[in-house]
């Protein structure tokens, strides 16, 4: 018995240092961003302090060939040194390309593919609002993509919402369930691309509403002409929890390459809490305005958003202005 160990031991580390030969050198990437920031409105997040502020990046990267297909590694760092991003994908070709998202990289399904509209730089809800869409999210997710007959496919999977380990002495209701989550983009002529999506989300609390999962769904018409791109959106989640409004998301956008390093783009998105019982519905209107101008790899990017009925809250609005510097390496 110790010589067939001693036999498998070896033959393990004989493994070891053929996978440890395939390893690939670390690529290293960044960038420095200095900001003014300006918000106003009813809302709570009005500015007291400085508005000025900088921010800095880096990300670690490598690829390298495993036989079956290639495999890219990425870790984003924080500039106080924590990690903002990290995932890991096969390329297996024709096969299509697995992933698997550990951390913020929003890789696959309606995650990836929450807001699609064209832009000069940020959406037209940054800093005031959101997408209203989750999907599969970004915490420890499987993924697989892949084009087949013109069809692009984007889908993922998490157990229980990518939540960590739960006991089964723990609750057994919000502990398990898992999300799937699949988007489909196909181009049906030059310039006009159409995406569409939708996620079920099983892992919701459903103690008082065992039978009813959460569901998003969102898609896409998108056209491009020259300079000029055009986009259209609509949207909705519906909670599986009992007592629960919906949402409801419906936005457009335009985007003008004035040349080659310059562009600007304008935004609407409209998102209405539906009624339930007695509450009424609220709907919150967005308006963004977007430029950006860039020289090799520095770019000075400008968004200002608005909204009115802010949170789906009425009477509350919003607004936030920034102004960007952007130095990559």
């Amino acid at each position: 018995m110790i010589n067939l160990k001693k036999v498998g031991l070896t033959a393990l580390a004989g493994s070891l240092v053929a996978f440890s030969a395939n390893a690939a050198d670390l690529s290293v990437t960044g960038g420095v961003e200095v900001t003014y920031t300006d918000t106003g409105g009813t809302g709570i997040n009005t500015l007291t302090g400085n508005p000025w502020g900088a921010n800095s990046n880096m990300a670690l990267s490598a690829s390298g060939d495993v036989g079956f297909g290639t495999v890219f590694m990425h870790r984003g760092i924080s500039q106080t040194g924590g990690l903002t991003t990290s995932y890991q994908t096969l390329d297996m070709g024709d096969a299509g390309v697995l992933s698997f998202d550990s951390t913020a990289g929003a890789l696959v399904g309606i995650t990836a593919n929450d807001d699609l509209l064209p832009t000069a730089y940020e959406e037209s809800w940054a800093g005031v609002s959101a997408s209203g869409i989750s999907g599969v999210g970004s915490t420890n997710v499987i993924g697989y993509q892949n084009t087949i007959g013109g069809i692009s496919i984007s889908a993922g999977y998490t157990n229980a919402d990518g939540a960590t380990a739960t006991g089964e002495s723990a609750s057994s209701v919000t502990g398990h369930g898992s999300v799937t989550d699949v988007n489909l983009k196909m181009s049906l002529i030059d310039g006009l691309t159409i995406s569409a999506g939708v996620a079920t989300n099983t892992s919701t609390n459903k103690a008082t509403n065992a039978t009813a999962d959460t569901e998003e769904v969102v898609g896409h018409v998108l056209y491009s002409n020259g300079p000029v791109s055009v986009g259209y959106r609509m949207a909705q989640s519906d909670s599986g929890a009992a007592a629960t409004a919906g949402t409801e998301m419906e936005g457009y956008s335009i985007a003008f390459n004035v040349n080659d390093n310059f562009a600007i783009s304008y935004g609407v998105q409209d998102t209405t809490k539906l009624a339930i019982g007695a509450t009424a519905a609220v709907t919150e209107s967005v308006d963004g305005f977007s430029a950006a101008y860039t020289v090799g790899a520095a770019s000075v990017r400008l968004n200002h958003s608005s909204s009115s009925n802010d949170g789906k809250v009425s009477g509350v609005d919003d607004e936030t202005t920034e102004i960007g510097v952007v130095l990559s390496f």
